[in-house]
């Protein structure tokens, strides 16, 4: 009967209490690093967004000797850096076999057309989408172009609840009313709109404006498209951005095709300003 006793062990109050406070401070430090984590992803991609803009508003404007690179090249070479990184995150899910990957590649993409067919809607709009960003940007100041380009979260919001029933509160609602008028500011005249004139000589604003305002509904249907996509299929958000790529690439209509946009007389006049914009 002793022995049977001896293999119970009692714990003492203090005991609960010392184990419940390990328990507290590894939630606490697990909400610290969360935090530092979501504050970290937050300015990395402000310093993203800022230095693409910058980039590629300076290396549309910049006056050289010759002709520019063209805008279609660098939206065929980002779209084929983010097929070789998706399936980099594939080998890795896959467990770094490249059997397994293959294998997955093969029947999530080739034996599946359909499902990649779906995606030909939001690959079309997304290739108008980045070429008239780079319109936008030869014609529009960086301030300007990225304050109205916010409209996009206007245009998401109207497609969430238009097409996936999505329900917006007041605060919210209020938010995007004062996004608008944020926008509508920053369009005003001012006093200072000979000078911006004559530093926007090389385009007109009117047509860098309605470039942003265009991409910024094309943003925001192709997103929310994509979203519906994904919450309808299993596939992983990898796949079916691999297979976006993949459309993406396709020639469009009113778009230089795949082949002349990689060109050796197209890629021989890249600079670093252009390399910059493409991994951005």
């Amino acid at each position: 009967m002793t022995s049977q006793l001896n293999k119970y062990v009692i714990l003492s109050p203090r005991t609960y209490n010392s184990q419940s406070d390990i328990r507290t401070k590894k939630a606490n430090e697990d909400k610290t690093m969360s935090a530092n984590l979501k504050y970290l992803s937050l300015g990395i991609l402000v310093f993203q967004t800022t230095s693409l803009v910058l980039t590629m508003r300076y290396s549309r404007t910049l006056k050289e000797e010759g002709p520019r690179y063209l805008s279609s090249t660098a939206v065929v070479v980002a779209e084929l850096l983010k097929i070789m990184a998706c399936i980099l995150l594939v080998y890795k899910d896959s467990k770094c076999s490249l059997r397994a990957l293959n294998r997955i590649l093969h029947d999530e993409i080739l034996n599946k057309p359909m499902e990649t067919l779906k995606l030909a809607i939001p690959s079309g709009i997304y290739t108008l989408q980045n070429n008239l960003l780079y319109v936008a940007l030869s014609n529009l100041d960086a301030a300007t172009y990225q304050v109205t380009y916010q409209l996009k979260i206007l245009t998401t919001a109207l497609f969430s609840v238009s097409m996936l029933s999505k329900k917006l509160g007041v605060y919210q609602w209020l938010s995007l009313v004062i996004l608008m008028t944020g926008v509508a500011f920053v369009q005003w005249p001012s006093d200072s709109q000979e000078l911006n004139s004559k530093e926007l000589s090389a385009g007109s604003q009117f047509v860098g404006l309605m470039a942003v305002l265009t991409a910024c509904f094309s943003s925001g249907f192709a997103g929310v498209y994509f979203e519906k996509i994904l919450k309808e299929t299993k596939q992983s958000v990898w796949i079916r951005n691999i297979q976006l790529a993949c459309g993406i690439l396709v020639p469009q209509p009113g778009i230089e095709p795949v082949p002349p946009a990689l060109g050796a007389q197209h890629l021989n006049r890249w600079t670093a300003r252009e390399v910059l914009c493409i991994f951005n």
